[in-house]
């Protein structure tokens, strides 16, 4: 269906129902469905936490991030395999400890995907690593079972290192991680920014094994002495791309000099321009070096649609797209200010919507996240914080309302949809004074996009 024959249907949601307070005490993510919930008890880094339903239905939970799911097919590996019914699964035959495997089944999880298939073996073995596969292709559990596997804990230190970019993704990978660790017996701490420290101080006091970590709180607590880097075997720079970016290649350059020489150390990103594998060089030793679909710059199953548009009829183009969508919608700004803009102007039309950007408290992000998770506000208007790091199963469209600047956040951007095989769209508003841009991120990705024009409806 054209956006302009949608611009023609003008019966728009106008529901007012905004989110209330709810009172929470302790918020946390479920470590099986990766949800935001609330517990009424202090979570600790030793144990997983789970959701009401999932912890009344552990072993039909809902999967974490990660591997090929029970009942799911998206044609990415073809050997047999049997269910999780207290039989085996495909990742026994890597010859994990039996609590790994337990934990990995409670996720829901039979099958590796090709980059979890590929890479494991590799960091289990010791080797570096440069990992490459699209956006919610399994990256997270291709690392986090490793670290699980070879940290030790009966050695009180912190011997895996995990660092991301944003803090949704450390939400994230600390609770998969975390799910996997606490079957071993070992701690995850997650340390990021928009909260006190002192919580963080005090459970590195009484001891992590694996830590997860934005580069500029993970900084903060080795100058402050409170985390010592000397037991670490594991590195792994998640978002390897954006980690090594100008923005945070000064703080994770600061924090791999207070590592050991002789660590492990691997990448991952769904993106790995030449310039990566440059810098990445003094980091690692002789990687090995896993691409999955490499070639490909977005999704093969997210469908695109592009519109030459004029600035003054984006708005109304937009509000045609949501009132017709089926689920939920990410809407790409890209500034703080035109976020909040854009977000207050939907909500005046009568669109349950979230704004998600950078100037937002801590909690307030995870408020946001987690209406939009439940549906409560299922249109998030949102900067590229959202690009990386936000796992939201059933995400129908992005719609890039604002371009990105680069190739690489276009496709992190798309990456948000058409996840593990499923289906999603992309729309993306080209504006005359866009047209330059857009042709350099078309000739960066070597691909050519069908644009049609839109016009208003008269």
């Amino acid at each position: 269906m054209s956006l302009h024959s949608l611009s023609t249907s003008r019966e728009r949601h106008r529901s007012t129902t905004r989110p209330h307070n709810r009172g929470r005490r302790h918020e946390v993510v479920c470590a099986a469905c990766d949800t935001l919930t609330t517990v009424p008890f202090r979570p600790t880094a030793d144990r997983p936490v789970y959701c009401r339903p999932c912890f009344q239905s552990h072993r039909r939970a809902r999967p974490a991030r990660g591997g090929i799911r029970a009942g799911q097919s998206p044609n990415l590996i073809q050997e047999p395999t049997r269910d999780i019914d207290g039989r085996a699964t495909a990742f026994e035959a890597m010859e994990f400890r039996a609590a790994i495997l337990a934990a990995i089944a409670d996720m829901g999880i039979v099958e590796p995907t090709p980059i979890q298939k590929q890479s494991i073996p590799l960091l289990l073995a010791g080797r570096d690593l440069m990992g490459q596969a699209r956006t919610g292709s399994g990256k997270t559990l291709a690392f986090a079972i490793p670290l699980a596997e070879r940290c030790d804990p009966s050695h009180r230190a912190v011997q895996a290192l995990v660092l991301v970019p944003t803090r949704e993704l450390a939400i994230q990978v600390a609770a998969v991680a975390g799910a996997l660790a606490a079957a071993r017996g070992l701690r995850v701490q997650s340390l990021y920014g928009g909260r006190s420290i002192r919580p963080e101080h005090a459970a590195l006091k009484r001891g992590a094994h694996v830590v997860v970590g934005t580069p500029g709180r993970t900084l903060d607590h080795l100058r402050q002495g409170n985390l010592d880097l000397k037991g670490l075997r594991l590195l792994v720079l998640d978002e390897a791309d954006e980690m090594l970016d100008k923005g945070f290649a000064h703080d994770v350059e600061a924090i791999l000099e207070r590592t050991p020489r002789e660590r492990q150390t691997a990448l991952f990103s769904a993106t790995m321009p030449k310039w990566v594998a440059n810098t990445a060089r003094k980091h690692l030793r002789e990687p090995e070096r896993v691409e999955i679909d490499a070639d490909i710059q977005a999704p093969p199953s997210v469908e695109h649609q592009v519109y030459t548009i004029e600035r003054d009829d984006k708005i109304e183009a937009l509000q045609a797209l949501l009132d017709e969508r089926d689920g939920p919608v990410i809407v790409f700004g890209r500034t703080k200010h035109g976020v909040r803009k854009l977000a207050r102007q939907l909500d005046s039309l009568g669109y349950r919507v979230g704004a998600l950007q950078g100037n937002l408290k801590q909690n307030a992000r995870e408020r946001v996240l987690a209406d939009f998770r439940s549906g409560t506000a299922p249109i998030l208007v949102a900067t590229n914080v959202a690009a990386r790091g936000i796992d939201v199963e059933g995400i129908d469209q992005v719609v890039n309302y604002d371009l990105p600047d680069s190739p690489q956040l276009f496709t992190h951007r798309v990456g948000r949809t058409g996840r593990m095989g499923r289906r999603g769209a992309a729309i993306t508003f080209v504006t005359p004074d866009e047209t330059r841009k857009w042709r350099e991120i078309e000739r960066s990705m070597d691909r050519r996009f069908t644009r049609a024009q839109w016009r208003a409806a008269s």
